[in-house]
C-alpha cells in the first residue's frame, strides 16, 4: 500500500543521509522504523549475546563492564 507523508527540510535529510549510510531506501528505513514503534520497540535482539560478558577469567568486570556492554549493545545495534 502507499501512503505519503510530510518532513520537514531538516527531518527529510537526516533521513535521506541515514538510509543511505544503511544502503536502503528512504522508504525502508521508514517502513523499519513503523516496525519497531509497533513491536513495542523491541528489535528481536537475543540479550543472551551480552549474558556473561566479563566472565572469561581474566576479565575485571568492574573496570572493564562499561565498555564491555557498550561494545555488546553496539554490536546488536549493527546487527539489524
Amino acid at each position: 500500500m502507499r501512503t505519503q507523508i510530510a518532513l520537514e527540510a531538516e527531518q527529510h535529510a537526516l533521513v535521506k543521509q541515514k538510509a543511505a549510510s544503511l544502503g536502503i531506501t528512504m522508504a525502508e528505513y521508514i517502513r523499519r522504523l513503523v516496525d519497531q514503534d509497533l513491536a513495542g520497540g523491541r528489535t528481536g535482539a537475543d540479550i543472551s549475546a551480552i549474558i556473561g560478558i566479563g566472565c572469561s577469567g581474566g576479565s575485571d568486570i568492574a573496570a572493564e563492564g562499561q565498555a564491555a556492554v557498550s561494545e555488546a549493545v553496539a554490536a546488536l545495534r549493527d546487527a539489524r
